[in-house]
């Protein structure tokens, strides 16, 4: 698929614009957080998308661009990824034509790159919400390995617990949905639902699902007290078998899930 064929969709939640506090009727949207993806996430995400490298590859490939990425900079030399153009900067004042580190101190300035503008572009907005109305994943859990890092067993039951998690609605996308690298979709069919409820769902994951990566997608229109017009879904990656290391971690919208922009 080319790079102009992809599409992407962040989610964000209303919430009262408290700078502009004479406009009772102005929201501002905050981006929902589905998690974190440290190294180890990154790697296991690119071997998803070309199962034919072995890890080791792509580590070394990984580890081989931050240490030229790290030279070059620090050498003096302007990086351009495409996705960020990055240089050097100097802060503090010089005394005595001589360098004070406990005075000054290097700085490196992100810019977004090209390649990241054009994928603003091609990025939609869904909004679900006021904030802390929206359904989230605070956990999950491997029934048969008590594991709470994303790895499930086929053929063992596998636990969301979250807000507003319940499935139902009578839209067709309305359910759970496995999908594996290769962009093949299971439906889990409903008599494999053990518990459903708002804050926890459990299902079984089908026996004859092989080990990997997948997508889960919970489709729901249910909104406590009220069905939703349009059904609304969250989307997490779960290992079947061994998770890689870091490649786990919680999905939702709590602010506890945000961390620090490089970038910013």
């Amino acid at each position: 698929m080319a790079n102009n064929e992809i599409k992407y969709q962040i989610n964000g939640q209303l919430a009262d614009n408290t700078v502009t506090v004479d406009d009772k009727e102005g929201m501002i949207l905050v981006p929902v957080s589905i998690g974190s993806a440290n190294e180890a996430r990154i790697i296991a995400e690119m071997k998803a998308e070309d199962s034919g490298l072995r890890e080791e590859t792509i580590q070394h490939v990984f580890d081989l661009q931050k240490r030229v990425i790290k030279r070059l900079l620090m050498s003096g030399y302007n990086v351009n990824t495409g996705l960020y153009y990055a240089g050097v900067s100097f802060r503090g004042i010089i005394e005595n034509s001589a360098w004070n580190p406990a005075k000054n101190s290097i700085v490196v300035n992100f810019n977004v790159g090209a390649d990241l503008r054009e994928a603003i572009k091609q990025t939609t907005v869904g909004i679900i919400g006021e904030k802390g109305s929206a359904m989230y994943v605070a956990g999950v859990m491997d029934t048969a390995t008590r594991a709470q890092d994303a790895s499930a067993t086929a053929g063992r039951a596998f636990t969301l617990k979250g807000g507003k998690l319940k499935v139902m609605g009578t839209d067709a996308s309305v359910g759970i949905v496995l999908t594996n690298s290769k962009g093949v979709a299971t439906k889990i069919a409903e008599d494999l639902w053990v518990r459903n409820n708002p804050s926890e769902v459990t299902f079984i994951i089908p026996a004859e699902l092989a080990d990997g990566t997948y997508e889960l997608k919970l489709t729901t229109q249910y909104n406590g007290a009220r069905l939703l017009k349009a059904p609304r879904s969250l989307l997490k990656t779960i290992y079947i078998g061994k998770a890689p290391e870091g490649g786990g971690g919680n999905t939702g919208g709590g602010d506890d899930d945000q961390e620090e922009n490089p970038l910013g």
